[in-house]
């Protein structure tokens, strides 16, 4: 039998059409991460009688990943205990499906993320993105945070203090730490110094009901994971590469050679981002700062 071609106008017609879909699409994304619109807006005119056909025709991860320090990790959680498939459209979604998905929107936007109590939040990201700036924000403007205090073994920068940034120990004392037992993480950067975070300080404020916030580098991150199953990853963004370059150089406390290492390695590690449960982009301090207190349900 003859396969018949659609006519040339009616393949570009199709072509349009399917460019401006992806458009509306991408606009409505664009709202709720920019906060102009929430996710709940989008499912009520996605299930409007009639449905609103752009909202109804996202895809449910699609819609999840625009929100707010919502990640892909944590996104496809939520998806998995929902019971929604990767592939499922906003539109497509069955009734029990839909009351969920809904519960489980308005109950993060009326409290800002969904879960209760005392919980261990670790900020990392990649070298020069501003955790230490973020976290000494935190420390700075809310006292109600407990800010985990990291030992590490290379020497203290301009302005920081030892205790205070960091407990700054020798080699044979990180060792005597790591040897006895009472590191939660700990890790060599940029083949050079070690950096851990002391055991005993954490698991007493948790215990107190008080949560903590821990800023550490990318691999410890992963051993906490490992060691506390329940605590909660954010991974710090830069608003872009060419901003990351332009921190890293500006500080000015690393030679030409040491900022090539560096950028090196923070290409690896803005590749773990996936692994993280939420983003937080730092393109401003105090707005990053706040996101990552919102997560520690601290107002």
């Amino acid at each position: 039998m003859e396969r018949l071609t659609p006519p040339e106008v009616d393949r570009v017609a199709a072509s349009r059409a399917a460019v401006a879909a992806r458009r509306a699409r991408a606009a409505v994304k664009k709202d709720v991460a920019t906060r102009t619109r929430s996710a709940v807006d989008v499912l009520d005119a996605a299930w409007a009688d009639p449905p609103a056909e752009v909202e109804a025709g996202l895809r449910v991860r699609e819609l999840l990943l625009s929100v707010p320090t919502l990640g892909p990790t944590r996104s496809a959680k939520v998806m998995a205990q929902l019971g929604i498939a990767d592939s499922k459209r906003v539109g497509g979604l069955g009734v029990r499906q839909r009351v969920k998905l809904r519960e489980w929107l308005v109950r993060r936007e009326s409290r800002g993320h969904e879960s209760a109590g005392a919980k261990l939040v670790v900020l990392a990201g990649p070298t020069a993105v501003g955790k230490g700036t973020v976290s000494t924000y935190i420390r700075e403007n809310h006292p109600e945070v407990h800010l985990s205090v990291s030992a590490t073994t290379r020497t203290p920068r301009p302005g920081e203090v030892h205790g205070v940034n960091y407990y700054f120990v020798s080699d044979e004392e990180f060792d005597r730490l790591v040897a006895e037992g009472l590191m939660l993480e700990w890790a060599t950067v940029h083949n050079a110094h070690r950096y851990g975070t002391p055991r005993g300080p954490v698991e007493e404020a948790l215990a107190s009901g008080r949560s903590v916030l821990l800023e550490i580098d990318i691999q410890g991150a992963r051993q906490v994971r490992e060691a506390m199953a329940d605590a909660v990853l954010v991974f710090l963004l830069p608003p872009t590469w060419d901003e990351l370059v332009r921190r890293l150089i500006g500080r000015g406390t690393e030679g030409q050679a040491e900022q090539q290492r560096r950028l090196s390695t923070a290409r690896v590690e803005l590749a773990a981002v996936d692994e993280f449960d939420h983003r937080v982009v730092n393109s401003d301090v105090a707005e990053a700062a706040r996101e990552v207190v919102d997560l520690m349900e601290l107002r």
